[in-house]
């Protein structure tokens, strides 16, 4: 069946009084203070369709940083702007670790687990400044306002603050990186970049939106080419076996999705042909995903009866 053969605006209802017995099950993400105070109860889940049709419920005009959902994007424009020579950098595989352990890096020399994990957006992060000068902060936010299709789009200026000034680890990946010699610019400033790229406002409509062109073989729903099929195909892999930290297996099992999560408790993802989705709730698992979330994916696909493999 297509997916416009369901009652769509019925399964997200349905999905969204049905995760509410979750709520209290996770925990707020702390370690950066301004994630802290977000609200645990909230909840949105949208999908649009191959037809460009959006379907919504819940809280999905409310904002929230994107944190580690925009690694999608930075790959997407260190692809565009040097092609495999990103995989010369680090490598695509599962990291089997925490998003931000060290352990990979000490035992690959310098060598990110994949574009996924902070240290490997922070090579990302490196890319773009190299291609792209003290413009690569500026071509983010042009390039996230041309996918998700609202010029309004900002960096959230008080997170931005918040993620410097807790963001030990992240100085450490990137100083270890650069002992190796897999980090070309200054430390400081290729960090600057990265905590302003997590720090990108959106709501969960933009996110999904934002989440069309991978869906739709590289062309934004403003009907834009963004990237190549081929780059398309690429992403969503890595994805699908990278995206949801030490937790890939887990998530491909039960919603069986390329999907990436953060720690402000959003998921984008799609079903390339069929739907792009995204989901947002703050309360996060041991694994540092949403748990609605995750609960909520794992309920459409099934009853969709549609996922990545079937």
């Amino acid at each position: 069946m297509d997916i416009n053969d369901y009652d769509v605006k019925n399964i997200l209802k349905l999905i969204s009084e049905d995760v509410q017995k979750y709520v209290g099950r996770g925990s707020v993400a702390s370690y950066i203070p301004l994630l802290a105070k977000a609200n645990p109860k909230s909840f949105a889940l949208t999908l649009i369709d191959k037809n460009m049709e959006i379907h919504t419920v819940g809280d999905d005009c409310t904002e929230f940083s994107i944190q580690s959902v925009s690694k999608v994007f930075t790959l997407t424009m260190a692809l565009n702007l040097v092609d495999e020579e990103v995989w010369g950098r680090m490598d695509r595989e599962p990291s089997g670790k925490a998003f931000d352990s060290l352990v990979h890096l000490e035992e690959h020399n310098g060598i990110p687990a994949n574009p996924f994990v902070n240290s490997g957006a922070i090579v990302l992060a490196d890319i773009l400044i190299t291609a792209l000068g003290d413009q690569a902060v500026p071509e983010f936010l042009k390039f996230m306002r041309k996918v998700s299709g609202n010029p309004e789009l900002k960096i959230n200026q008080e997170v931005y603050q918040c993620e410097k000034d807790t963001g030990f680890k992240n100085y450490s990946f990137g100083h270890y990186i650069k002992s190796y010699g897999n980090i070309e610019n200054d430390v400081d400033l290729v960090l600057d970049a990265y905590f302003q790229f997590c720090s990108l406002d959106i709501t969960n409509i933009d996110l999904c939106r934002s989440f069309y062109f991978l869906m739709n073989q590289g062309v934004s729903i403003l009907g834009e080419r963004v990237t190549t099929h081929r780059h398309c195909k690429r992403i969503n892999s890595i994805m699908f076996t990278c995206g949801t930290y030490d937790e890939v297996g887990e998530f491909a099992y039960t919603v069986g999705l390329p999907v990436k999560s953060g720690v402000s408790g959003a998921i984008g993802g799609c079903l390339p042909d069929q739907y792009a989705v995204s989901v947002w709730s703050p309360e996060l698992n041991k694994k540092g995903n949403s748990f609605l979330g995750h609960k909520a994916l794992e309920a459409l696909t099934t009853m969709l009866d549609k996922s990545y493999l079937s």
